[in-house]
């Protein structure tokens, strides 16, 4: 791209960054977000979502091996600092976004916090990626993402039928 389209879309570098992490997550959620709309199974819709992750993950891993290295190219240089935390603060959204969209589907709510769970997810995922990344184990990451939706679901509750959930 020449200099001065770059410049017509973007001010900076740093407003580019920005914006490719935005877009990243933003196409992950939908992917996910699709995955869980009809699940009425807080389990099912945790595993879907979690797999429809996965399915992005795997289906272009320089994509997010291009976010891993931006996270942390971004951790050393000092006119990115912001960014790993507004990377992060968009990821644990996106997760408790979807939280309480599964939760809602499933008509259950969460014994703990949405956003302790959210960052549960977060961080299971980041482990599930690197993994996944040096060893290309799909098998074993399957193994673990069963183990994540199981380990969660038991963190909801059926809903008390005389009261709404208001997502």
């Amino acid at each position: 791209m020449s200099l001065a389209s770059f410049h017509y879309v973007f001010r900076s570098r740093d407003e580019m960054m920005h914006a490719l992490v935005a877009s990243l997550i933003e196409a992950q959620t939908l992917a996910t977000l699709e995955s869980i709309a009809e699940s009425t199974n807080i389990h099912h819709a945790l595993r879907a979502g979690l797999q429809a992750y996965f399915d992005v993950l795997t289906g272009n891993p320089h994509q997010e091996q291009a976010l891993i290295e931006l996270l942390m190219y971004s951790m050393r240089a000092d006119d990115l600092a912001d960014l790993p935390q507004v990377q992060y603060a968009s990821y644990h959204r996106a997760v408790a976004h979807l939280l309480v969209t599964a939760a809602a589907s499933a008509r259950v709510e969460w014994v703990r916090p949405v956003p302790d769970i959210a960052r549960t997810i977060v961080s299971i995922t980041d482990g599930v990626t690197l993994a996944w990344l040096a060893d290309r184990d799909t098998v074993a990451s399957g193994r673990v993402l069963d183990f994540a939706a199981e380990s969660i679901a038991v963190l909801a509750r059926p809903l008390d039928p005389e009261r709404e959930l208001t997502p």
